[in-house]
């Protein structure tokens, strides 16, 4: 089992910055901390769930979708076991519940669209204009 714990969440004005961290335990620890994807996934009220930006943490390889390409970083760092996404240039449209998830991989890069199977719980971002 992977338990991931995210926070930083917190209400911003326009244009404002935010880190998220995404603290990672269980089966993921150790050894195995760089064979897994880990994702953050947005949600706001009434829409689908969109891929926000995903690292493979066994190396450097990112992607970060269009609509936040050169606002949101996603790094991490691996003697925390954390994963961040450094997001500035907020914009109203970034509000919702971020969502870091993981998979076990055994390829070299990550996609948005792998079949995520560990969740956390959530940290609500609302971006104010």
């Amino acid at each position: 089992q992977v338990q991931l714990v995210e926070s930083g969440g917190s209400s911003v004005q326009a244009g404002g910055s935010l880190r998220l961290s995404c603290v990672a335990s269980g089966d993921i620890s150790g050894d195995m901390y760089s064979r897994y994807c880990v994702a953050w996934f947005r949600q706001a009220p009434g829409k689908e769930r969109e891929g926000v930006a995903v690292i493979h943490t066994g190396g450097t390889s990112t992607l970060h979708a269009d609509s936040v390409s050169g606002r949101f970083t996603i790094s991490q760092e691996n003697a925390k076991n954390t994963v961040y996404l450094e997001m500035n240039g907020l914009k109203p449209e970034d509000t919702g519940m971020y969502y870091c998830a993981a998979v076990l991989t055994y390829g070299l890069a990550c996609s948005l669209r792998y079949e995520y199977n560990y969740w956390g719980q959530g940290t609500q971002v609302t971006v104010s204009s």
